[in-house]
């Protein structure tokens, strides 16, 4: 009993000092002392219960009208932030004092003309795990907010969201409730804008009070999300958030951190990713594309994790056509700059030193939100590829939406990057999808090209969002070449080795064989089948999940009628 009045008393004396909290993304000794015995803010005055419609939760890409902050803790880095962000949209700082805010702005030169603030109570500066996620109705009608439990005794930051639907005149969903009740941080919820959704296992953990299934059913009701994949956990980040090293940066483009070879969560981080590819598409019906930006080392410890920091560049923010991305060492800055950029032609990708937040575990993406456009015209396309090949006229189809309908649509295209764009009209061809063709181009070319539409209402939208400065492009071949002749049969290094979770076994099958793959323990006793049957021509991934075997030495051994493979893997379990 004098526990809990401890516990209790310590929560509401973090509450009253909440303003002079420098708190890190993860929970400090206190707070996990209190966790046990805390109780959410039962006081809300947001719905409880799901819309009645099935709602969209925004992807970070779309337009957004206003990005949100709070103002505590590294304020020379969040006046970068706003410093940038104000030229793209609204920045709405939560503070305890505007007047002080304003100074400090002013002091560094930042105009105050696309600012605003309310003043009110809060605990930390990561408003990105405990603020709301845009959603809407009907695709791209009524926007809405959804909020969670936040999962930290920070009781005013819990609250935040309600702070700015209030400011920005929108209605409050809330998982908050039973059967609804679900605990979440928004730096481990990463959404496509159609459906899919990925997060760490630790939406799992944090939730023991419901299954899988129902976790699902929530976040279908609330969010919109019809496949919701969820990745293992990583041994060295300590908050277990998607943001630390992952980031879409399209519907079917991946930014994946990348460490040497062995190092770090690297050998994880690349299982996980390969489990991704194998096992799920893009909202296309394809497989997804990746690029990979290596990680920089904590120059402090001369080491990356656990060693060091867990220093990231993909904790990274869109904020309409600027990329805001956290940089550390100009020795690794530059080489991550550039892959943004290649990455996202025409975005105006600005970097922001993150030495101050890094060793509490978060950078940019952890200091900001945001609020998505309230009069959203959406375009989605599937960037050509490349090369494309044969004789005809390329054809280029956009997902085109807005409330008031589209009148017009184009497809603008260049052949040089000094060039003049042509403009040629897209045509509906129902369900709000819309078609053009570019023109076939001698063997050779390379094409630049972006969608642009207007609305009824008038209002005018394109993609990428930076164009005409940002575009598509791709090459063309009119002439098929010799095709190579393919590898022979046998298994690639299999990783992470040791293995505690999803590990893969990259098989190169190649022309394809009849064959078994299977893993056994020290005594030669066959503990698991992993595949049998036909071993599809090229390279496959397969996959086993350490967790569902005890700690020792396997072997994994791929079979055929030529030949028998085997690979020695030390599986750790930490159950």
């Amino acid at each position: 009993m004098i526990k809990k009045v401890f516990i209790c008393f310590a929560i509401a004396l973090l509450a009253l000092n909440a303003g002079a909290q420098i708190l890190p993304v993860g929970m400090t000794e206190e707070e996990k002392a209190m966790m046990p015995y805390y109780q959410f803010p039962q006081t809300r005055s947001s719905l409880t219960t799901p819309p009645s419609w099935t709602p969209r939760a925004m992807a970070e890409w779309e337009e957004i009208d206003v990005l949100l902050i709070t103002w505590t803790s590294y304020t020379s880095v969040l006046r970068q932030i706003v410093d940038a962000a104000q030229e793209e949209c609204l920045v709405l700082i939560a503070c305890s004092d505007s007047n002080s805010v304003k100074t400090y702005l002013n002091q560094g030169s930042v105009p105050l003309t696309n600012v605003d603030f309310i003043e009110t109570s809060y605990n930390s500066v990561w408003i990105r795990d405990y603020g709301a996620h845009t959603i809407y109705q009907n695709v791209v009608g009524n926007n809405y907010l959804v909020d969670w439990e936040y999962n930290r005794p920070r009781p005013d930051d819990d609250l935040m969201p309600e702070e700015h639907a209030a400011w920005a005149g929108l209605d409050l969903y809330s998982m908050t409730v039973s059967p609804w009740d679900f605990i979440a941080t928004g730096g481990n919820l990463m959404v496509d804008g159609f459906g899919t959704a990925m997060s760490s296992q630790l939406i799992v953990n944090e939730n023991p009070s419901h299954t899988v299934a129902q976790i699902d059913t929530i976040m279908k009701h609330f969010l919109g999300i019809d496949q919701y994949v969820l990745f293992p956990t990583l041994p060295y980040d300590g908050i277990h958030h998607i943001d630390m090293h992952m980031k879409l940066l399209d519907e079917e483009t991946i930014l994946v951190g990348e460490y040497p070879t062995g190092t770090a969560d690297g050998p994880q981080i690349e299982a996980n990713l390969q489990w991704l590819l194998t096992n799920y598409m893009s909202c296309y019906g394809t497989p997804y594309k990746v690029v990979r930006i290596p990680m920089p080392k904590d120059n402090i410890n001369n080491a990356y994790p656990p060693g060091g920091d867990y220093f990231t560049y993909t904790n990274s923010v869109f904020v309409n056509k600027t990329i805001l991305v956290p940089t550390y060492y100009q020795q690794y800055d530059t080489t991550a700059l550039r892959i943004y950029e290649e990455a996202n032609p025409g975005y105006n990708v600005i970097g922001i030193n993150c030495l101050q937040t890094i060793p509490a575990s978060g950078a940019i993406h952890c200091i900001t939100n945001c609020i998505g456009s309230n009069d959203p015209l959406l375009i989605s396309h599937q960037a050509l590829s490349s090369p494309q090949t044969g004789s005809s006229a390329y054809q280029v189809d956009a997902y085109i939406k807005h409330e008031s309908g589209i009148a017009s649509a184009n497809v603008y295209y260049k052949t040089s990057l000094a060039g003049t764009y042509v403009s040629v009209p897209m045509s509906s061809t129902g369900s709000d999808n819309w078609t053009g063709y570019i023109p076939v181009q001698p063997d050779g070319t390379t094409v630049y090209y972006y969608v642009q539409a207007q609305a009824v209402s008038g209002k005018t939208q394109v993609r990428p969002m930076p164009a005409p400065a940002g575009y598509w492009e791709f090459e063309c071949q009119n002439s098929v070449g010799i095709e190579e002749p393919v590898a022979a049969i046998g298994m690639e290094t299999i990783y992470p080795n040791p293995a505690a979770y999803i590990t893969c076994i990259p098989v190169e099958c190649g022309n394809g064989f009849t064959g078994r793959l299977s893993m056994m323990d020290a005594t030669g006793r066959t503990v698991a089948v992993i595949h049998e049957g036909e071993f599809a021509s090229g390279k496959n991934n397969y996959f086993f999940n350490a967790m569902a075997f005890e700690s020792g030495l396997y072997i994994i051994q791929l079979e055929n009628e030529e030949s028998v493979q085997q690979q020695k893997v030390i599986v750790r379990n930490f159950r």
